[in-house]
């Protein structure tokens, strides 16, 4: 007798990346078809957003570490919750007043945050929430496509980094534009760590050993 699919090999089977966008260097799945999707595969689905108890309003904030949003799903008798920080294009806590810090390049500015700001970090939150019970959640473990092949839902979008076996890979050299590419990918996605941006980026260029050590400094600033 064939065994059940579970919830999450059923969802973290589907391609995704046609609805995969980029924006400032970072990867965003529209919400919308995130949630069409998860209900066609699992009708009981629902969500809601976690208000905080004190003032009932849709998020929680500290004055010294910025605005966090948080979600819960429930799919199939299993709740989980998900949270995520506001943040600018540059990964930066907002907060009730902007502010300045200095890096390397020099000294960078973080508005304050609105309340579309606290919106889109909702619904973003929701797309994570949703994550963990499978939708997409190869792009958070910085991969190109899902363990498994199903028939895709939509055809494959550029975002894919795997390169063809007969494809030759160009230099990376600072001052190009594909250096800027580097730079903007590393600053948004450094959470996972120089093995896993590494290995993404050897997919699509040649790297040196100089720029090596400059991407592993730009992961630990």
């Amino acid at each position: 007798m064939e065994s059940k699919q579970s919830t999450f090999e059923k969802l973290s089977a589907i391609n995704v990346n046609a609805k995969v966008e980029k924006k400032s260097g970072l990867t965003y799945l529209s919400w919308a078809w995130a949630w069409s999707e998860i209900k066609k595969s699992c009708p009981d689905a629902t969500y809601k957003v976690i208000v905080d108890p004190n003032t009932q309003k849709p998020y929680f904030y500290d004055e010294n570490l910025g605005y966090m949003v948080m979600t819960e799903v429930r799919i199939e008798g299993q709740i989980l919750e998900m949270w995520l920080p506001v943040m600018d294009g540059a990964n930066k806590a907002m907060k009730a007043v902007p502010y300045s810090y200095t890096t390397r390049y020099g000294e960078k500015s973080v508005e304050a945050a609105s309340m579309f700001d606290i919106n889109k970090t909702l619904m973003r939150c929701l797309v994570k929430n949703l994550a963990m019970f499978g939708m997409g959640i190869y792009i958070y473990a910085g991969e190109d496509l899902p363990d498994t092949e199903p028939t895709p839902v939509a055809q494959p979008s550029a975002i894919n980094l795997k390169k063809e076996p007969t494809e030759e890979l160009p230099d990376l050299k600072k001052g190009t534009e594909n250096w800027d590419n580097v730079i903007k990918y590393v600053t948004a996605n450094k959470e996972l760590g120089m093995e896993k941006i590494g290995k993404q980026l050897t997919r699509k260029y040649k790297i040196s050993p100089t720029l090596k050590k400059e991407i592993a400094k730009l992961i630990t600033e």
